[in-house]
């Protein structure tokens, strides 16, 4: 059997924290042109996992990709990829997956 390395690609993404998913002034621009937009590349709340009864939204969200809807919980990773998509990333896999660059 053959065996692959994963090319080095540099991706743009930041951690869903309950403070950046309410106070999303540190989000990338990517992220607020995504924000509740429906469809591939949109970013939104989840409608079927709010936090408690007294809020009107969700604490965590939902992001279109070309394979359907991914749910992105807090903690999870929200990232755009090489060729300008946004999907989420558990942080064990992030952690396994990137390491940070220098800008």
């Amino acid at each position: 059997m053959a065996k692959y390395r994963k090319k080095p690609v540099v991706i743009e993404a930041f951690q869903l924290t309950l403070q950046s998913r309410w106070d999303n002034s540190e989000w990338p621009n990517w992220a607020h042109k995504a924000w509740n937009t429906d469809g591939e590349g949109g970013l939104w709340p989840d409608p079927d996992n709010p936090p408690n009864p007294k809020q009107k939204s969700a604490d965590d969200l939902c992001i279109g990709t070309k394979e359907g809807v991914m749910h992105c919980p807090i903690g999870w990773w929200i990232i755009k990829g090489i060729v300008g998509e946004i999907y989420s990333c558990a942080p064990d896999i992030f952690e396994a997956t990137y390491e940070k660059v220098d800008d």
